[in-house]
């Protein structure tokens, strides 16, 4: 589409205004004139007609036609006015320039009606008696303050008229001289405001070819002086934000491509935008070739696509591992985010890569380390206690010997606590089919009961009372198993540090997302620097008392596992010499 210049916005608008402005003036001042003809000319109709009902009265009173009639005539003939008489039943009793034995009655005339209300009438109408526009004007005439007549006066129009027509040129004329001198002046405004924008369209041209040095001329208008001078600070502000950038954005690249962990962009449609060279050795992907290119097509592995989906999709940053074969299989950390714009649109996804191979490698080593260890104590163990229990059988009586056994029989059974605690711990770590990691919707309550009853020799024991207070109805996804002895082990925990004669109480709680079980003692508690260690293995915060009760310094640790299986949480509230509550918390939904 072909664009006007400035000028040619500016002067048409201008002379378009000055046009309508003239118009409307002129409309004004015409209408104004006509009215106020009209009302000189009603006005003297009027003041005539209140002339007319002082000689007219007695006429009327007396119902003397004949001589009101020629009455009419005399006086309208002086006054160059037409005067008609009419009676309350709008009989014409006297007219000066008709007969009046042949007029229709008036009585339906508007201005006649409202005379006869005892008000003056007016109205203006084409006559068809004489042939021409007419003014009339209705006095009502009273005798004894009752009305007994109207009274009406008329003049024709065609005077007004001239006269008006003459009043409308003068003003046409004028309008005209005004109007040409509205547009030099208008065309003269357009072009003083136009030349200086000229003057920045310019300037700005050459901003756009970088030429920022450039300065625009100041032009001596205040706005227009404001304008320039933002043009010339943005220029000197953009170039400084040019530069800035450009230096930026080489310290960026510089600390993307020394980065260790690997780093790929993609947009919308998955096609890759950045990587850095960390990734393309992970990879095993030219970063050059593979930019601008889909991902699919430079990255040949489904698990990394997939992850890229959910980020690309809004699910939300996403974190898994992923197996790259070749002749020696790597493992790679890889976590997503979507990229969102101003208004929050998801335009691309970023995926960080990290090289956890050697970290698997040596995580696996430990456990093998845990479980081989655990397997080669557990047999000599168990030949220590077998024979330490015939040796208690044969010395019964014994003194010492049987006191120094028992206490041998007491470590004995701890250390064995420990390896049982250790297999456990090791084969949840591996996430394999021992664990029974397949969850299903069971109630919870029943659950609950198990652990309870498992715990209750270990409280009658040691005189604390376990209460079971909700549960019933409630079901999660969980394991059953695994549950179970996560529940028994924060139980048994709560009864070994409990007061004798203690309690401790198990409560089913919701929150929005959440089935909440809360194991409550009245025990020792936990000071506050410890709270945030105890689910550490092997950390204990008494080790003397751990070693009277018989705790291994797992039992946490392993129900932190459990409930994280499950996708849950676990925390601890407690106050010293008050009591503690473990908080297990499982989510209605399992992030898969």
């Amino acid at each position: 589409m072909r664009r006007r210049k400035l000028i040619w916005h500016l002067f048409p608008s201008y002379l378009l205004i000055t046009v309508i402005a003239l118009a409307a003036v002129s409309l004004y001042s015409y209408v104004a004139l006509r009215s106020f003809y009209f009302d000189e000319t009603a006005d003297a109709l009027t003041a005539r007609a209140r002339l007319l009902v002082e000689q007219m009265r007695p006429l009327i009173a007396d119902e003397d036609v004949e001589e009101l009639d020629a009455l009419a005539r005399d006086l309208g003939a002086t006054v160059s006015t037409r005067i008609t008489v009419i009676s309350m039943q709008g009989v014409v009793l006297a007219d000066s320039d008709e007969d009046r034995t042949i007029m229709d009655n008036h009585a339906d005339r508007p201005e006649a009606t409202v005379a006869m209300t005892g008000d003056v009438g007016s109205a203006r109408r084409y006559s068809f008696t004489l042939g021409q526009d007419m003014m009339y004007v209705a006095v009502p005439v009273r005798d004894d303050g009752d009305v007994i007549g109207v009274v009406r006066t008329a003049v024709p129009l065609t005077a007004v008229e001239e006269q008006l027509r003459s009043v409308r040129g003068r003003i046409l004329v004028a309008a005209l001289l005004l109007l040409l001198v509205a547009t030099v002046v208008s065309f003269a405004v357009s072009e003083r405001i136009a030349r200086p924008l000229r003057e920045m369209e310019r300037g700005a041209q050459r901003f756009s070819r970088g030429e920022l040095e450039y300065s625009v001329p100041v032009p001596r208008s205040a706005e227009l002086a404001g304008l320039a001078a933002s043009m010339n600070t943005m220029a000197a502000d953009l170039d400084e934000r040019i530069r800035t950038v450009i230096r930026q954005k080489a310290e960026q690249e510089a600390v993307f491509a020394s980065m260790r962990e690997g780093v790929v962009a993609v947009d919308r449609e998955a096609r890759v935008i950045a990587m850095n060279r960390a990734a393309g050795e992970m990879l095993d992907v030219d970063t050059v070739s593979a930019r601008g290119r889909s991902a699919q097509e430079s990255i040949r592995n489904t698990s990394f696509h997939e992850v890229a989906s959910i980020a690309l999709e809004g699910r939300g940053p996403v974190e898994s591992e992923i197996r790259l074969a070749g002749e020696v299989e790597r493992i790679l950390e890889v976590s997503s985010s979507p990229m969102q714009n101003e208004s929050g649109d998801i335009v691309g996804a970023v995926l960080v890569l990290n090289d956890v191979t050697r970290l698997r490698r040596l995580e696996r080593v430990r456990r093998d380390f845990v479980a081989n260890v655990s397997h080669e104590l557990r047999t000599p163990v168990t030949s220590i206690k077998g024979f330490v229990e015939t040796l208690q059988d044969e010395v019964r009586g014994g003194g010492n010997s049987e006191r120094f056994l028992d206490i041998i029989i007491k470590h004995v059974d701890r250390l064995n606590a420990i390896i049982e605690d250790l297999l456990y711990l090791s084969r949840i770590e591996e996430g394999g089919t021992e664990t029974g990691l397949v969850l299903e919707s069971a109630p919870l309550g029943e659950v609950l009961a198990a652990a309870v009853e498992q715990c209750r020799p270990v409280a009658e024991e040691r005189g604390v009372s376990v209460e079971l207070a909700s549960g019933d109805g409630t079901e999660v996804r969980m394991n059953r198993q695994l549950l179970e002895h996560a529940v028994v082990n924060l139980l048994d925990n709560a009864i070994r540090y409990s007061h004798p004669e203690g309690r401790v109480r198990i409560e089913v709680q919701r929150d929005e997302e959440n089935t909440i079980i809360a194991v409550i003692d009245e025990g020792l508690g936990i000071a506050e620097e410890h709270q945030s260690r105890i689910f550490e293995r092997f950390y204990q915060v008494d080790k003397s008392l751990s070693r009277e009760v018989g705790g291994t310094g797992l039992g946490l640790s392993i129900a932190r596992h459990i409930v994280q299986a499950h996708g849950g949480t676990i925390a601890v509230e407690s106050t010293l010499d008050q009591g503690s509550t473990f908080l297990i918390r499982l989510p209605d939904k399992i992030q898969d």
